[in-house]
């Protein structure tokens, strides 16, 4: 893995869930590793939330959460940091929207639009989802989206809300 290192920092949202084997400590021991990520400055995470699972029922609720962090890393040089965190935390993936031990996702980095083979920001469903909207709102209230929308618009027009604190 070659890390590739940017000018200057920009901003990154970071999707964070799990529902396996201790979902709550599962998320707090991911955060933990996310705060050691090289060339990258903690800016804070959001509170945790219960969520149903997206996809097939016959799973166990999830934790989910939101991490902040501005970072000199590209964003496949990010994503694969992310996808070391997983597997160094034991992330099997089962099925589609399945349970998993832990998740991580780059939601957004900076105004960037990517949409390639191994990455697509703003990550692809972001929009509809619930426990990634009032997490994002928690850390940034006046966040936009790169096209403009905002957040608050956005969390606005989801129409079945299945998220609760923790």
């Amino acid at each position: 893995m070659t890390t590739t290192i940017t000018a200057r920092e920009t901003d990154v949202f970071i999707g964070i869930g799990s529902n396996l084997e201790n979902p709550k400590q599962q998320v707090l021991t991911a955060i933990e590793r996310l705060k050691k990520l090289p060339e990258t400055h903690w800016q804070g995470v959001s509170q945790l939330y219960g969520s149903r699972p997206q996809g097939p029922q016959d799973q166990p609720d999830f934790v989910n959460a939101v991490a902040w962090v501005r970072t000199r890393l590209s964003p496949l040089a990010l994503l694969d940091a992310l996808q070391d965190i997983e597997r160094t935390q034991g992330k099997v993936k089962k099925r589609h929207w399945g349970e998993r031990l832990i998740d991580l996702d780059v939601l957004l980095y900076g105004e960037t639009v990517i949409d390639g083979p191994r990455l697509q920001v703003p990550h692809p469903f972001m929009t509809e989802r619930d426990f990634v909207l009032l997490p994002l709102l928690d850390l940034k209230p006046d966040g936009c989206m790169p096209d403009g929308r905002s957040f608050q618009e956005l969390a606005d027009r989801v129409s079945d809300v299945f998220v609760k604190p923790i």
